[in-house]
């Protein structure tokens, strides 16, 4: 391959990687602005898992050496899901989402540094105290509040471990897409089995009323860590995974204007800070 033609799939890669952002950020607008956030997920999940069976048969099955890190991958997931419900119900999309997102490719990256090689450039570090003074800026501002904060974090630091084993994951599978299916299978199963146990009176009133926004929410979940997983079989993970986060501009942007949440100067200049540290990050070398 010349290398125009590695630059230009480079390029295409990384615009991937923004639509996985914009993505996630609608998705996450609708589990927000949904009334029953676990209902809502376990809709997601199963269209998650519909679209995983689908797929299965035509794919071949994970390489052997890469189920461990799938495992793991769903481990995770099942983790940030619980999270995520939690700190939705306690604190604004505009607090939560940037600081939730916007700390994992801050820890993706020292992660791959450390774990496999793949060295933090002058640019990168001062992009980790960017985002750090982004996150302090949004954390201690009036209007956030401290349950929410301590979620947020914790959600961040979970979107860190999965992304870091998805990658490590789709790069030893063999093919992208069966990485996927038998992740969205797994987290699926696993998802919706549980809602089904604890809430099961309620799913049928559920799915009449919202089914339609819950399976939307689950085809832009899929689609948007279909295209991450695209991109970091061959791209460094620090860099994409900060790309992808991106999603925290789009995802407070929908909080203010859709979800009528307030954004001040300090969120705003919080934003900011974030979304210059992670541009940073993901400059190229």
């Amino acid at each position: 391959m010349g290398s125009q033609n590695g630059l230009m799939s480079a390029a295409s890669l990384y615009g991937l990687v923004l639509f996985s952002a914009i993505a996630h950020a609608a998705w996450n607008a609708l589990m927000k602005s949904a009334d029953d956030r676990m209902l809502t997920m376990a809709t997601l999940r199963f269209a998650g898992l519909v679209l995983g069976l689908s797929v299965l048969p035509f794919v071949d099955w994970p390489a052997r050496q890469s189920l461990v890190w799938l495992a793991l991958t769903a481990a995770a997931q099942f983790v940030y899901y619980v999270l995520l419900v939690r700190a939705y119900g306690v604190g604004d999309m505009s607090v939560v989402y940037p600081l939730a997102r916007g700390l994992a490719p801050m820890l993706t990256t020292l992660v791959a540094a450390f774990a496999i090689g793949e060295t933090l450039t002058a640019s990168q570090v001062v992009a980790v105290g960017l985002i750090s003074l982004g996150i302090m800026v949004l954390s201690l501002g009036a209007g956030a509040r401290w349950q929410a904060v301590r979620l947020a974090i914790a959600t961040g630091a979970v979107v860190a471990t999965y992304s870091f084993f998805a990658g490590l994951g789709v790069r030893q599978a063999g093919a992208v897409l069966s990485f996927q299916a038998c992740l969205e299978i797994v987290t699926g199963l696993g998802t919706v089995g549980y809602v089904a146990a604890v809430r099961f009176a309620d799913l049928a009133t559920f799915a009449r009323k919202h089914a339609a926004a819950g399976l939307l929410a689950g085809a832009l979940s899929v689609a948007g860590f279909l295209a991450y997983l695209i991109a970091a079989r061959s791209l460094p993970l620090g860099p994409v995974v900060a790309l992808r986060e991106t999603s925290v501009i789009f995802g407070a942007m929908l909080g203010s204007l859709v979800l009528k949440e307030g954004f001040g100067l300090r969120r705003l200049a919080a934003a900011c800070l974030v979304a210059a540290g992670i541009g940073l990050v993901a400059m190229p070398r």
